[in-house]
């Protein structure tokens, strides 16, 4: 680099000479300047030493200045200036809640929005990613269970969750429908007594889907 006396200066790195349009100043809080090579090594290094750091400090040792990303994009191949920037938006986010887009072909990161809601109907938030635009599930991480609760959704097997079970779960709710606690059958009672007795044989009571004893005789859970 040219110092103001028109001298070349060599890279605070390598110490190589560098003509003046080579020279990479890497932040503005010093005055330290490095070859496009060097500078590069530098960033990429500290960015896979682990941790995922985002901050780079001024590689030489006497200085703790950081670098600025913008003052060394013209040093940077385009894969480490993005892998920066990266993790340098993933730092503004540390201490809040991420979640991620459950679609497996999006995963888009977001920070959730924890409004200190009270109940578990408070809870249930339907989202839209900022990615791919589909709905989720903020609570659950799953696509949006539309018509169901989370509880409701949690409760179900996972061959249970396809959208026409969901449906199926509002429909059963609407309509009072009970499930057998032996095969999981859907049973609804349009007359009669509390005592039901299963396809499968299992005996139950309409009311309170325990097993079926005298005792549930008058059972007012209907």
């Amino acid at each position: 680099m040219a110092g103001a006396d028109g001298a070349v200066h060599p890279c605070s790195i390598c110490m190589e000479p560098m003509a003046p349009g080579a020279a990479h100043r890497g932040g503005a809080a010093c005055a330290h300047a490095f070859c496009a090579a060097c500078l590069s090594g530098h960033v990429r290094a500290k960015l896979e030493s682990g941790g995922g750091a985002a901050v780079v400090r001024c590689p030489d040792a006497s200085c703790a200045g950081a670098l600025d990303a913008e003052l060394c994009r013209g040093a940077l191949p385009s894969d480490v200036f993005e892998r920066w920037c990266a993790a340098l938006c993933e730092s503004l986010f540390l201490g809040a809640r991420r979640t991620y887009c459950p679609f497996p072909d999006c995963s888009e990161m977001m920070v959730a929005d924890d409004d200190g809601g009270g109940g578990a109907e408070e809870c249930v938030t339907q989202s839209e990613c900022q990615g791919c635009r589909r709905l989720f599930c903020a609570r659950c991480s799953v696509p949006w269970h539309a018509g169901v609760s989370c509880e409701e959704f949690a409760r179900l097997g996972e061959g249970e969750r396809a959208r026409e079970d969901l449906l199926l779960v509002e429909a059963a709710r609407e309509g009072n429908w009970k499930r057998c606690p032996r095969c999981r059958f859907y049973v609804e009672k349009s007359s009669g007594c509390l005592h039901i007795t299963c396809r499968c044989g299992f005996e139950f009571c309409y009311g309170c889907s325990k097993p079926w004893a005298l005792i549930h005789d008058g059972c007012p859970g209907a």
